[in-house]
């Protein structure tokens, strides 16, 4: 097969991935009109239309599914393999690409990346935020950062962090001319601060438990985010109640700006695990990463 055979195939497995010329372009950095043209080329070659163009948008067709099926894992097993290549370097190299929310950023990574940069100056970590259940096998992540508990059995699971409890909290103005909740269906009567997850579209149902029930309760406000770290900060500025993880209210209760309530209905939630496919070849970069965020409970 020559190389413009292969190259028009990459091209179409990159515009499939991304969704869109100019971006698969910047990946491969190229222009998009080659792009565009590598495209062209293999259809009118194999006679077969393999992506579904609108103004808007750019999509596989139904035989572009069934070739990004075939030709995809193989592409894949190559770029993996030429990674794997670093193991012959002094140090590992290579760019990690992983799905998380935005918390975890500041709790997990955050502390261990000056080390970790500074020992692996070859080594580049992108990080996307998205608080909803990402596949991040379609989305071509390396990995992705969930709770334990919610991990599926054919993903391998590395804990990166600790059991920890999320905390329902206010400032003490906000509570001053109002009654404090007794019981997770007391949040009706309060302005709640919403998390939207973006997966799913809907709002995060907060989750309490107490001796053997559990309770799920939606609850209502005048704000939505779709990200934790803001929510926190509204209620620092008094706009309701928050559900945020202890880690993150715990400098605001220590020093009073955030007040607690319903702490004998908060649930201990299973730590974080950094999460991959199990048929993967992890790569000396991905490797190392591994290693230094691994949860050690010392």
């Amino acid at each position: 097969m020559s190389n413009y055979h292969l190259n028009d195939l990459q091209a179409f497995l990159a515009v499939a991935r991304e969704r869109s010329f100019s971006r698969a372009a910047a990946k491969m950095g190229v222009s998009a009109s080659a792009i565009s043209h590598a495209v062209r080329r293999l259809e009118e070659r194999q006679k077969v239309r393999l992506l579904s163009r609108t103004t808007r948008s750019v999509a596989p067709t139904e035989i572009g599914e069934a070739l990004i099926r075939s030709i995809g894992p193989h592409f894949e097993g190559i770029e993996t393999e030429l990674a794997a290549l670093t193991r012959f370097r002094d140090l590992p190299a290579g760019h990690v690409r992983i799905s998380c929310v935005d918390s975890m950023i500041e709790a997990i990574f955050r502390p261990m990346l000056r080390e970790f940069l500074r020992a692996y100056p070859d080594v580049s970590v992108e990080f996307v935020i998205d608080n909803g259940m990402v596949d991040i096998v379609a989305e071509r992540f390396d990995a992705g950062v969930r709770m334990g508990d919610s991990i599926s059995k054919d993903m391998i699971a590395v804990r990166i962090g600790p059991d920890f409890r999320f905390t329902c909290v206010a400032t003490p103005e906000y509570l001053m001319n109002r009654s404090a909740p007794q019981k997770p269906q007391d949040l009706i009567d309060h302005q709640c601060i919403n998390l939207r997850l973006t997966t799913a579209g809907s709002c995060y149902a907060w989750e309490f438990g107490k001796d053997d029930r559990r309770v799920n309760v939606r609850v209502e406000g005048q704000l939505t985010f779709n990200s934790i770290i803001p929510i926190l900060g509204a209620a620092l500025d008094g706009h309701g109640v928050a559900f945020v993880p202890e880690r993150m209210s715990r400098p605001y209760l220590d020093n009073g700006q955030l007040v607690e309530v319903l702490r004998d209905w908060s649930i201990v939630w299973q730590g974080h695990h950094l999460y991959y496919p199990n048929r993967r070849l992890s790569s000396p970069a991905f490797a190392a990463l591994i290693d230094a965020l691994r949860y050690r409970n010392e």
